[in-house]
């Protein structure tokens, strides 16, 4: 729903019926607990049947209760503190085999990823990346890190790639201050959203560049400027971002463009392995001393 849903929970409560008002309290003041539930557990936190759960979630608009949810879920993301996404953690993982569990989620996050990204979306973005002349690439707080991989990676088959950097708004302008038409801006975001990367992405589409995102959702406010979007799944497993869907997704975009650069990449790594050997930048095995 594009209206933020506890918003549309406040202004139907009065029209509601006596056990959809029930389920409407408790989910306006337990959002975050009430995001997990199945609908027969919510059903049995505020005295209702599970039917009368799936008919609250119709009236609403959905087709059924796990849209419902969804809906709920996205909201949430964005609006829990990560002092609120850690009671979440004990609600949804418990204390017991975190590792199984937590490597699990990680499992059906890039399924997820697999369903979600549109393969149109995917080849319009390689298509970008190969024909521009400047590659630009944002991403702040944990996302950072998927910028950094993304530039090292691009630079060893670009010649003109610029990793952003965010120490401030004022000098993350500065350094996308030449941005145009022939570039290509690839921004990256999660909830909660930075608002640095949704500026940044704005002005990129402003200019001219053509723009991908790399983010959880359509709903995400990072698709208003985008011309390509990659959906990753990166749900929290805590309050620490799960980012092995968006990685894995980076990880396919990166091989694709470099498929399209063969001939390129691989003069590019036989000039760097001369480089690499002249200064003695990597660890050698016995087999390579000739043992």
């Amino acid at each position: 729903m594009e209206k933020d849903l506890l918003v549309t929970l406040e202004e139907n409560f009065s029209k509601l019926s006596k056990g959809h008002k029930l389920i409407a309290r408790y989910v306006l003041e337990h959002f975050d607990k009430s995001a997990f539930m199945t609908a027969s557990r919510l059903g049995q936190t505020v005295g209702v049947s599970e039917s009368t759960v799936v008919r609250f979630a119709i009236e609403l608009g959905f087709d059924g209760y796990p849209g419902f949810q969804k809906a709920l879920q996205d909201l949430m993301r964005n609006k829990l503190t990560s002092f609120q996404r850690i009671d979440v953690t004990s609600d949804q993982i418990g204390e017991d085999d975190i590792l199984e569990k937590v490597l699990s989620l990680d499992i059906d996050r890039i399924r997820g990823t697999l369903n979600d990204c549109s393969k149109k979306d995917f080849y319009e973005a390689v298509d970008k990346i190969v024909n521009a002349n400047s590659i630009y690439v944002i991403g702040t707080r944990s996302s950072a890190a998927l910028a950094s991989f993304t530039a090292y990676y691009l630079n060893l088959i670009f010649p003109y790639v610029k990793l952003v950097r965010s120490s401030s708004t004022s000098e993350m302008f500065e350094q996308i201050l030449r941005v145009d038409s022939k570039d290509v801006a690839i921004g990256f975001s999660f909830p909660r959203y930075s608002k640095q990367t949704l500026n940044a992405l704005k002005y990129a589409h402003d200019n001219g560049a053509g723009v991908i995102a790399f983010t959880d959702s359509k709903n995400s406010p990072l698709v208003k400027y985008s011309d390509n979007v990659l959906i990753a799944q990166s749900d929290m497993a805590s309050f620490v971002d799960s980012l092995v869907a968006p990685l894995s997704l980076i990880n396919a975009l990166i091989v694709a463009v470099s498929m399209r650069n063969r001939e390129k990449l691989s003069n590019n790594f036989k000039r760097l392995e001369d480089i690499w050997e002249k200064y003695d930048v990597y660890e050698k095995s016995e087999a390579d001393d000739g043992a």
